[in-house]
């Protein structure tokens, strides 16, 4: 058995595990906060590198750090952005509603192997301090925080965003290759009138740009961070520019256009910026559902159900039934969705639960928003990759349809008056026949007459003759 090596902090000598980077705090919240299994994903540690990192450059350009111990808590930084200590951070979410122990548990890492880069063993604490060099010109109040921005903004950018183009595209595809394809249309779960299958698709595709415009729409506040507040948002100890310099540093390292909170205390006392992503996501989860479930019905059967679509095969089946397929996809789809929509519940009480100048359901608010994203991201990706680029009609079917269809006869109305066209549609159902066939049988119309009115593809189009595209942002790349 390996014998763990002692650190000493304000409260006396504490027993670690020799071979971890974390050090007192980090052990000692493993003693207090034994609750849940939940821990942030890796994606929120690696974040806590890159807000390091910054810190140190800012710092330097202040005059905070010398440039011997900013250039190896930097280095140390980097290894933990690109995720060489993530199994260094072993506490759970349920901690201190300011995120505390996570941001010791980030500096407590960077010190121990900054120290070991200058040739210190892990433990001395010494020449860089967790508190005082790592953790220089912060407080944990203004870091999280921070980190919760700087997260959000790289998982929507870099993950959720490309995944929803995909989709978007991938649906204005298969609406593309429908626009010809006439079926009739369903309000109230009945028969109505005549439209496209590529009008579906259209409106599924818009669906997924307005999502994307949502997301950006809430960018601006996202991009506004709160470090430099410090403890409660005035500053305290904090140089000068430390907040500018700060947010010049994590614009340098991301691409991404940072800049400093107008208002420190706003951005540590409440979190609407990531409420108001959460919204976005919760309305995209509402329409990827909707989506998902339109598909899964459009494509039920193959003999006794809508069969309009045929969605691909996906290689799994019943352990009872053989040779059974189900829309696997859109039911993955579906209860991701379902999850994001509790998150954006526990999201939103978590915002309101701040208490004067600090919000202290910050780990819940943000695990939540994080898993929200990445399954979101995963599911759409997936739909698009495996459901919607192998969707196929069902050509026979909808013809069917079309030709059996009552409704068609709503075009009748303003030449024959609804109530005789009422008596159509009664007719035709009664005998079972098509109202075609109803219409003549009554002598309300002749053949040339209802052939010219009555046509489904003409019907189905826009009053100029032609489909309308998604327009706007669907189709842009």
């Amino acid at each position: 058995m390996t014998v763990p090596r002692v650190e000493h902090d304000a409260f006396g000598p504490v027993g670690i595990p020799a071979d971890r980077y974390w050090g007192a705090q980090t052990q000692r919240a493993l003693g207090v906060f034994e609750v849940g299994e939940e821990r942030f994903p890796v994606c929120l540690i690696h974040a806590f590198g890159l807000q390091k990192k910054a810190a140190a450059r800012a710092n330097l350009r202040c005059g905070a750090l010398p440039a011997e111990l900013a250039t190896a808590i930097e280095a140390a930084a980097d290894e933990l952005r690109s995720g060489h200590f993530d199994a260094h951070f072993p506490l759970t979410i349920w901690q201190t509603g300011s995120g505390t122990q996570t941001n010791m548990n980030a500096n407590e890492v960077i010190a121990n192997r900054a120290n070991e880069i200058l040739g210190q063993p892990l433990g001395t604490r010494s020449p860089v301090h967790p508190n005082d060099h790592v953790n220089a010109s912060q407080s944990s109040n203004d870091s999280f925080p921070t980190v919760m921005h700087l997260v959000s903004v790289l998982e929507l950018e870099q993950r959720l965003k490309p995944s929803l183009v995909l989709l978007r595209d991938s649906l204005q595809e298969r609406a593309t290759a429908f626009a010809a394809v006439i079926k009739i249309a369903r309000t109230h779960l009945m028969d109505a009138v005549p439209m496209t299958m590529g009008q579906t698709f259209e409106t599924f595709a818009r669906q997924i740009a307005h999502g994307i415009d949502r997301i950006d729409a809430a960018m601006p506040r996202l991009l506004a961070l709160p470090q430099g507040g410090t403890a409660a948002g005035t500053g305290l100890n904090a140089p000068p520019k430390f907040d500018v310099f700060f947010c010049e540093e994590v614009g340098a390292l991301t691409g991404f256009a940072f800049t400093p909170n107008a208002s420190k205390f706003e951005g540590m006392a409440a979190h609407d910026a990531l409420v108001e992503v959460s919204g976005a996501l919760n309305v995209l989860a509402t329409s990827l559902l909707k989506i998902a479930n339109d598909l899964r019905w459009l494509g039920s059967g193959p003999r006794c159900g809508l069969g309009e679509l045929k969605l691909p095969d996906d290689g799994l089946t019943s352990s009872i039934m053989p040779g059974k397929r189900n829309p696997t996809i859109a039911e993955v789809l579906a209860q991701a969705c379902m999850q994001v929509v509790g998150n954006h519940a526990t999201i939103t009480l978590a915002n309101a639960s701040g208490n004067f100048e600090l919000n202290v359901a910050k780990p819940v608010l943000i695990a939540n928003l994080l898993q929200s994203i990445r399954l979101l991201a995963d599911a759409s990706s997936v739909t698009a990759r495996r459901l919607v680029r192998g969707i196929e009609v069902d050509a026979a079917r909808l013809a069917g349809n079309v030709e059996h269809s009552l409704l068609l006869v709503t075009a009748l109305n303003p030449i024959l008056g609804y109530d005789k066209v009422a008596r159509i549609t009664a007719v035709a159902l009664e005998r079972g026949i098509t109202p075609r066939a109803a219409a003549l049988s009554l002598g309300l119309v002749d053949e040339e007459t209802y052939d010219r009115i009555v046509d489904a593809e003409r019907l189905a189009r826009h009053p100029e003759g032609a489909t309308p595209d998604a327009g706007g942002s669907v189709n842009a790349p």
